[in-house]
């Protein structure tokens, strides 16, 4: 079953069972994918809708934190509930610290010496981690490895 199956799957289950927040989360999302192929005129491929969840899961994220700051708790746990459903529907997250093991093996394989080679350890991890890490952790603990 495709992530688009998946998505329309689980839009009619919470229809069902009148799941509200599911079914307008999911909705946003099945409609950022048909906008994004009426855009391109032509089906996405996986690869693309799960860029797109992921996307949607990072929108989330970034709005609780202003809920957050802005003291507004109903609102950051609506934002953190649909985040949570959205999760459901991408690869398992990868863990820190095998996070932090792949960088460590790229930076030996590459020869990274200092910030001068971010670039090069970037181009390396973000394709392999699409979907699975966060990019600003990937970015971050980058960081921390060579300085």
């Amino acid at each position: 079953m495709s992530l688009k199956e998946k998505l329309l799957s689980s839009m009619k289950e919470a229809m069902k069972s009148k799941d509200s927040v599911k079914l307008g989360t999911i909705r946003s999302v099945i409609s950022a994918v048909k906008n994004k192929e009426i855009d391109l005129k032509n089906e996405l491929s996986e690869e693309e809708i799960l860029a797109i969840v992921s996307r949607e899961v990072k929108k989330r994220k970034e709005a609780a934190v202003l809920y957050e700051k802005g003291n507004r708790p109903e609102l950051k746990d609506k934002e953190i509930q649909e985040m949570k459903i959205l999760q459901t529907y991408l690869p398992e997250q990868v863990s820190e610290k095998d996070l932090r093991r792949r960088i460590q093996e790229v930076i030996d394989e590459t020869g990274a010496e200092g910030m001068k080679d971010f670039g090069k350890i970037m181009k390396t991890l973000v394709p392999e981690f699409k979907g699975k890490a966060d990019n600003s952790l990937i970015k971050e603990l980058a960081n921390e490895y060579l300085n």
